[in-house]
């Protein structure tokens, strides 16, 4: 398209950004932050082959800016006028035909949103018939636009077309966004003077020899049959590396070591394929609290820290990180780190199932800025057999495409390996993954299940409270999982009188649960009595060794995750773990379906209820006993909403442009259905007893929430069903902190008898039922 225009003489300057109160010579031209901003996204782009599209994002995206309204609105002068349309209406009109006019789609929709978030694309034609502000003047910016900017992907997935230009288009976007945060950032950091810290970072290679080292003292400190065997599957997956990059399964029993393999096959594999990073997603926020421990004590640097390693969930307290660390250069770290969460431009991530997969159907630019990150990465799946059913086709797709197309690699770790692949029965036709035999990770998963087999499962029939309350007397140490949390806490009322008795549910909020857990595995450290009643929060990565485990029915991927916290370490020569149907409570309705898959499993395999086979022909049941359909099942707006069809209905050859439903996904796709309403309770079992009033008298005088306090304050709140919250308004339960300022974003409990020490917050007064709550 070559050269379109350059500034003529005595043309008044165009700014991109202004520094208020410095003269305009300090501010920044527009032409240079186009032009910084297009070679960046192209930079991105260039790990999945859509340099030249990312680069016309970047190009066009604030063209708008060359209007006299924004050059005055710039200057302090009228409202900020619309600058994010034009260049989608560029970027539109610029190719007359062909597949170079399908990708100018995508890039349009990219442009049009980098502010306000990705729109579905069926509305987009109308956003391009807006009037805006006359922008010619870009044309004086001197731009060269490339001449065509169609991608050139490694291949492609077994999904629709309309899938994957919807995927291609969010990465796009992805890519977009990030380089403007990033060209901006350094803008204003240079105008202040200021460095800004990102990338640096330990080369794979460096992290790879940490580990080894780590590895080597731990193996040596060890001895035994179960310590063989770990290192068997060690060796065994690290020897896989070679293979080339894409899809995995790594089928490992707990127990089996399969935390550290994972990440020394990724880094081993990463580094032999020119991979960028190791992103490992676990499905719950204590999962990966307890993974990113383990791997910042395995790759610490000399000093101890782990400055390569970024733990991304929610609830991370980066300034506490910060305040903690030792010295400046450990706090310059943290500090790093803290950015590297915004686009994950890290080498070691641990993030949740919900953080991953949701940003992977994301249309905000906070949430699809790392996207790009996701190309060229080993990602290792922990306890994949945890992905909803409901969303199943969609994660699948999303796997799927980026192993095809974005030079990704993928494992599906864990003990229970659903059956997910062609191999295992899931048709290729409805996103069924091809995973050869030879691309299994663990040593012979049979043999492997042979050898770490610790528990022995039985079926008890129909059991009730008291005869499970009298079985908590007989033993010292035992852990009962039930359905719901009114279960739970009628089971805990019938033996908190027994030494050690201890209850868990979300109902305690996330600092309490930290010190609950603390003290129980200190018990059966010391061997002390220890009695826990517990929602199915303990059932994965929480690391707790009971002698005894009693599972109310449910699925057999989650009796597997319960009896995982039996005898661990394999000290005893076997454990019961028993299944049980409760007498006094019904089983929740979100659980039947896998109630009835696994019956009908273990009618198959009644003597071994957790073999390989009993557990891929429960999958089996699960996802095809009530058909496809139920695996993509979203909902919107109170009506039943299918991703992939959405998708592909979103373009057909031959027909109209591109118009990929990113708004309406974005929507739907919510993987987890216990949605509710934080509120702050009144904890006060920490260390620091009085930390909950400064925090609320800290959050209630500022006239901005404080970042750190706000940090810390997510340790105190805890998550209620909308219906228990509204009551709890209405009955002026909780009350605003600052309603002035804040509204209701800040509610703190104000009857402290609410919050239980055993049992924490109570929803009783408000109306809650057995089955609102299941964690």
């Amino acid at each position: 398209m070559g050269d379109i225009g350059h500034e003529g003489s005595g043309t008044p300057p165009l700014y991109g950004h202004s520094l208020p109160g410095q003269p305009e010579t300090t501010w920044e031209l527009l032409a240079p932050h186009l032009v910084a901003v297009g070679d960046l996204a192209a930079q991105f782009a260039g790990r999945f082959g859509a340099s030249e599209a990312a680069r016309l994002a970047g190009y066009l995206h604030d063209i708008g800016k060359a209007s006299r309204e924004f050059q005055r609105y710039i200057k302090d002068d009228g409202k900020s006028p619309d600058h994010s349309t034009a260049g989608a209406i560029v970027a539109d009109g610029l190719f007359a035909d062909g597949a170079d006019r399908l990708i100018a789609r995508l890039v349009a929709l990219a442009i049009a949103g980098h502010h306000a978030g990705l729109a579905d694309g069926r509305d987009l034609g109308e956003r391009l018939g807006r009037e805006v502000p006359a922008y010619a003047g870009w044309r004086t910016l001197g731009l060269e636009l490339p001449p065509s900017i169609l991608p050139k992907l490694a291949g492609g997935s077994g999904a629709s077309n309309g899938y994957r230009l919807g995927f291609l288009g969010r990465m796009i976007f992805s890519c977009l966004v990030d380089a403007d945060f990033i060209a901006t950032e350094r803008f204003y950091a240079a105008a202040d003077g200021r460095a800004v810290a990102r990338g640096g970072h330990a080369p794979l290679t460096e992290l790879r020899e940490r580990l080894d080292r780590y590895l080597a003292t731990v193996i040596a400190g060890r001895s035994g049959a179960l310590s063989a065997t770990r290192a068997a599957i060690l060796a065994h997956a690290r020897a896989k590396a070679p293979l080339t990059p894409g899809l995995f399964t790594m089928t490992v029993p707990t127990g089996g070591g399969k935390t550290l393999a994972g990440l020394a096959f990724a880094l081993d594999h990463a580094i032999a394929h020119g991979l960028d990073r190791v992103i490992v997603v676990a499905p719950y926020s204590a999962i990966i609290e307890q993974t990113a421990q383990v791997f910042r004590t395995a790759l610490a640097d000399d000093d101890g820290e782990a400055p390569d390693v970024l733990e991304h969930t929610g609830t991370v307290d980066w300034d506490a990180r910060e305040r903690d660390s030792r010295d400046e250069g450990a706090r310059d770290a943290q500090a790093k780190l803290r950015r590297s969460s915004e686009n994950w431009d890290v080498p070691v991530v641990v993030t949740t199932a919900v953080q991953f997969f949701e940003s992977l159907h994301a249309d905000r630019p906070s949430r699809c800025r790392k996207l790009h990150n996701l190309a060229g990465s080993v990602i290792v799946l922990d306890e994949a057999q945890t992905l909803p059913v409901s969303l199943l086709r969609p994660c699948m797709a999303a796997i799927d495409e980026l192993a095809a197309g974005y030079r990704a690699s993928v494992v599906l770790c864990t003990a229970t390996q659903p059956a997910l692949t062609t191999d295992a029965g899931f048709p290729r036709q409805h996103g069924g993954l091809e995973i050869p035999p030879d691309r299994e990770l663990a040593p012979d998963p049979q043999g492997l299940y042979d050898k770490l087999k610790r528990v022995t499962v039985h079926r008890a029939g129909t059991v009730s409270d008291s005869e499970l309350a009298a079985r908590f007397a007989q033993r010292d140490a035992m852990l009962c999982i039930v359905n719901s949390r009114k279960h739970a806490q009628a089971l805990f009322a019938l033996i908190r009188d027994l030494p050690g008795a201890r209850h868990l549910t979300t109902m305690m909020c996330a600092g309490h649960r930290r010190v609950v857990l603390a003290a129980i595995r200190a018990d059966l450290a010391a061997k002390r009595p220890t009695r826990l009643v517990s929602t199915s929060l303990v059932e994965a990565g929480v690391d707790i060794d009971f002698p005894e485990v009693w599972r109310a029915e449910t699925g057999l991927d989650s009796i597997a995750q319960s009896a995982g916290r039996a005898n661990r370490e394999g000290r005893l020569a076997d454990a019961p773990v028993t299944i049980f149907t409760s007498a006094d409570h019904a089983t929740p309705r979100m659980f039947r379906q896998q109630v009835d898959a696994m019956d009908a499993a273990l009618r198959q395999y009644p003597h071994d209820p957790l073999g390989l086979d009993a557990i891929r022909a429960y999958f089996n049941n699960l996802y095809w006993t009530k058909g496809i359909d139920r695996l993509d099942a979203a909902r919107l707006d109170g009506r039943d909403y299918a991703i992939l069809p959405a998708f592909a209905e979103s373009f057909a050859a031959g027909g109209p442009r591109p118009a990929p439903p990113y708004a309406s996904v974005a929507r739907a796709f919510e993987m987890i259905d216990e949605t509710g309403r934080a509120v702050i309770v009144p904890w006060r079992g920490d260390a620091d007893p009085q930390e909950i009033d400064r925090l609320v008298a800290a959050i209630a005088a500022a006239p901005v929430p404080p970042r750190a306090q706000l940090r810390r304050l997510q340790n105190y709140t805890v998550s209620v069903p909308e219906r228990a919250y509204l009551a709890m308004v209405a009955a002026g339960a909780v009350q605003p902190i600052a309603p002035d300022r804040y509204g209701d974003r800040f509610m703190l409990v104000q009857d402290v008898g609410l919050y239980a020490d055993d049992t924490g917050l109570s929803l009783d007064p408000f109306g809650m039922s057995a089955e609102a709550g299941i964690f």
